[in-house]
């Protein structure tokens, strides 16, 4: 399984800044520690900005680029605009674009980052530049427009960003499965939403990813899946408002293998949020998923 990724995905913010950058590199190394010898890792080079534009007004990358941000859009967006943020956020994309190429040519592949789902096209929120994963889509769709993709997001906050920019277009499907009372406060309705309460239990989460998420991709039928995974439901994330356990997890992500690759459809793997109160388990939840998809890989 090939893996992609960048040093420059860890961007320099205060330590005490809430997102974890850290966690990038962190995993990066815990994957190269324990990688089997059929998972390999390679470096991406910044994706040019006529590729950012299938899906980002030009109005808004200026925006970021210049660090032009208005004070109400700085704050939603949690992230120091200006030249860096644009290049460390265009690597993400060229690295989910690499990916998605991976996997169609071998069935499985990984971003280590990505799945920056709160992205609109003229805005970004909760540290979300760019959509990496609409961007993959709709270079995809340049060539072969009729393809059917399925976005899974189980991330614990709704993929509002990936909700809007594909509303209304029939070849994607984008399923969520997240808390209902969390953020974002104003939910952008998706194709299939399943609203979860505050500190659900791993329990329950699984019964309802289990009996929602494979009819769902059944009935659809996609021909490329992009699995936007989320470290952020574990029981110590700080922001995800879920309770599962490590062995939760490991549930969470051989069923989303399992229904994803059932019918031999190419999957993308992206990380998605994570922001565990421990910096470095953050990190291994990551990397935990990489490893066990990698092996799974190995095994189908």
């Amino acid at each position: 399984m090939r893996c992609f990724y960048h040093p420059d995905y860890t961007f320099p913010l205060p330590e005490e800044h809430p997102f974890p950058m850290d966690k990038f590199w962190r995993s990066e190394a815990m994957i190269r520690t324990s990688a089997p010898p059929h998972l390999s890792i390679h470096p991406v080079e910044a994706a040019p900005e006529s590729v950012l534009l299938r899906v980002h007004t030009a109005g808004y990358l200026h925006r970021i680029r210049t660090g032009a941000l208005d004070p109400a859009e700085a704050v939603k967006l949690g992230l120091p605009a200006g030249e860096a943020l644009l290049t460390r956020s265009r690597l993400e994309v060229a690295g989910t674009l690499a990916a998605m190429h991976a996997a169609l040519a071998d069935g499985i592949a990984c971003n280590l980052a990505g799945g920056t789902h709160h992205a609109f096209s003229d805005r970004g929120l909760g540290y979300c530049v760019l959509n990496d994963v609409a961007v993959a889509i709709r270079e995809h769709h340049a060539s072969r427009p009729a393809v059917r993709i399925a976005v899974i997001d189980t991330d614990a906050h709704q993929g509002n960003g990936t909700h809007g920019i594909f509303a209304g277009d029939d070849r994607v499907f984008t399923y969520s499965i997240h808390v209902g009372k969390n953020y974002p406060a104003h939910k952008t309705p998706g194709r299939l939403d399943v609203e979860l309460p505050r500190y659900v239990h791993g329990s329950d989460y699984l019964e309802q990813l289990e009996a929602t998420l494979l009819p769902a991709l059944d009935d659809f039928a996609p021909d490329l899946v992009f699995w936007i995974a989320g470290a952020d439901p574990h029981e110590h994330d700080r922001f995800g408002q879920m309770r599962l356990t490590d062995a939760d997890m490991t549930a969470r992500d051989l069923h989303v293998l399992e229904v994803a690759t059932r019918r031999h459809v190419p999957l993308v793997i992206l990380y998605g949020g994570g922001y565990n109160r421990d910096r470095v388990h953050t990190a291994r939840l990551h990397a935990n998923t990489v490893l066990l998809a990698a092996n799974y890989a190995r095994s189908n």
